[in-house]
């Protein structure tokens, strides 16, 4: 972390948010977007025969899937500066020029970006975790840092 920006935090009294609570953070969102995702296909599921079948008609909402982790992150991370995960750890992302809430174009990018971290076997993520200010691919693209709210 830069000097400047160690000294802004610290004269605000922010500090970065932890890699357990991000952790947690991120299982609570995939398991809410999961479960609406059940919900959502619940009939298709309830019809389907076999595991392989469960597994295939998962796999062709794939896009829908994405879609809706997109919409979700950008919207929560926007609105209220932390997804609803986010919220229940008591974290928050933070835009690192202002130190408030990301702007809605701030906040796309860092949930597209996010998309595709997941897709390339979470390196992303992985890298969050070796950054001194554990920053993921996704903090970096939108200038963005997980806070302790």
């Amino acid at each position: 972390m830069n000097e400047e920006l160690e000294k802004r935090l610290h004269h605000e009294a922010i500090t970065l948010a932890p890699n357990k609570k991000r952790a947690v953070a991120f299982f609570i969102d995939e398991m809410l977007l999961s479960f609406l995702l059940i919900i959502a296909l619940w009939d298709s599921f309830v019809q389907a025969s076999s595991t392989e079948e469960i597994v295939l008609l998962t796999n062709s909402f794939v896009l829908e899937f994405m879609m809706m982790k997109i919409i979700y992150q950008a919207f929560f991370v926007m609105q209220y500066g932390a997804t609803l995960g986010k919220l229940a750890m008591k974290i928050r992302v933070i835009e690192i020029k202002t130190l408030n809430n990301p702007n809605v174009l701030v906040a796309l990018n860092r949930a597209i970006i996010r998309v595709i971290s997941e897709m390339l076997l979470y390196l992303g993520f992985l890298w969050g975790i070796l950054n001194p200010t554990r920053q993921t691919w996704h903090d970096l693209s939108a200038k963005t840092l997980v806070v302790n709210a």
